[in-house]
């Protein structure tokens, strides 16, 4: 039975796109300028077998360019109108947006607020545009005297809600998220996330019980088709988050990395069809938006490090696809997400590598997963092999 294991490295772009300065992102690369720091610091960095599988060919800085590659590798060039994690993954399955989701830089309308308050029965501090750490430096210590969470946003569309899990439990904060999720829907804002802390003043950390609520993409998506083919969609990290459950047939969380790549190799073992959906958001949360370089860095040899075991699951049946869904340069001025392309990497084992050029969207992914998996789709996106 053929299975398809979807890999996405979060904000991995890879330079940027053509109308990047529409969004102010002109000359953003992500993983180009990660590259280049490490080298301008004098300190070993190397992606050996991501380049095996064409990446030094997108990027010769990351590693030396293998002779003979095993895979095929190409760009990928955003299409929606947007450069968020929604836009990013409902392209790759077909979801071309026109318009982008709302934004709200100088906080949330009146409207707004007065609704969640009313709907919650909580007053909250905030309502203005800020990093998740910057904000709990400010609002944290306040939020816990006065009982109120902190609500914030960011130039992506997505309203935050923070609270101490010694004030409030897991939850309260799911239950006031689910209730603003609703009030999001009727402004269509991409992302509601409970974003919950511990510790204490100028300690303060964000847990790993973060929790995403998306809107419902419209249908219908390649994961739609392929689970109406009958064939499961697994979700791995934020995945069911991100679509909202709609086309996934069975998630698994996690923590980390790590721990992502860890449950990455688990279930891909356990998958005897269909397909393994993965997000693994450490590079774009702890280190894009906090500009650490260095961090980023470090966990994309992470990743590199563990790709030969991933590699070692691939049967002759199979395709590994890695990718991205937006940029988030760490060396870029601010802490938000870039308009970038992203890399495309494709690998079946005794498949000759081939250079699969400039794609014009994201959705060649999920029409190049339909078409492995023998699952008819008519919508957006065209196969790269």
């Amino acid at each position: 039975m053929k299975r398809v294991l979807l890999i996405v490295l979060d904000s991995v772009g890879i330079g940027a796109a053509r109308d990047a300065s529409e969004y102010g992102d002109a000359g953003s690369d992500t993983l180009g300028h990660i590259a280049d720091r490490f080298h301008q610091e004098s300190i070993p960095f190397d992606l050996p077998n991501l380049a095996k599988l064409g990446l030094a060919h997108l990027k010769p800085q990351v590693s030396k360019v293998p002779v003979e590659i095993q895979g095929s590798y190409g760009i990928l060039e955003p299409r929606s109108i947007g450069k968020d994690t929604t836009t990013g993954h409902w392209e790759m399955v077909g979801v071309i947006l026109r318009e982008a989701f709302p934004t709200y830089p100088q906080g949330f309308p009146a409207e707004i607020t007065s609704a969640l308050e009313k709907a919650t029965g909580v007053k909250y501090l905030g309502n203005k545009a800020s990093s998740g750490t910057t904000i709990l430096e400010e609002l944290g210590e306040r939020s816990m005297l006065e009982h109120s969470p902190i609500l914030y946003t960011s130039a992506d569309s997505v309203l935050q809600i923070a609270a101490h899990e010694d004030i409030f439990s897991i939850k309260e904060l799911y239950l006031f998220c689910e209730k603003a999720r609703e009030i999001a829907d009727q402004y269509k804002i991409g992302r509601v996330i409970a974003r919950p802390y511990t510790g204490e003043k100028g300690s303060f950390t964000r847990t790993p019980r973060r929790h995403d609520y998306s809107m419902t993409p419209p249908p219908p998506t390649v994961l739609n088709a392929i689970v109406d083919h009958g064939l499961p969609v697994e979700g791995v990290g934020k995945i069911f988050d991100i679509f909202n459950g709609a086309g996934i047939t069975a998630s698994t969380p996690t923590t980390s990395n790590a721990n992502g790549i860890a449950v990455t190799m688990e279930r891909f073992g356990a998958l005897e069809k269909g397909l393994l959906f993965v997000n693994l958001v450490d590079f774009d949360m702890l280190y894009g938006h906090r500009n650490n370089w260095r961090g980023y860095g470090d966990s994309l040899m992470e990743f590199d490090r563990a790709l030969p075991e991933i590699l070692s699951l691939c049967g002759p049946d199979d395709m590994l696809l890695i990718t991205a869904d937006h940029g988030n340069d760490p060396t870029w001025p601010g802490t938000d997400h870039c308009r970038e392309n992203v890399p495309l990497l494709v690998y079946t084992p005794g498949q000759q590598g081939m250079n699969l050029g400039t794609r014009r969207t994201f959705a060649d992914v999920g029409a190049t997963v339909a078409r492995h998996l023998d699952v008819p789709w008519s919508g957006a996106g065209v196969p790269v092999l």
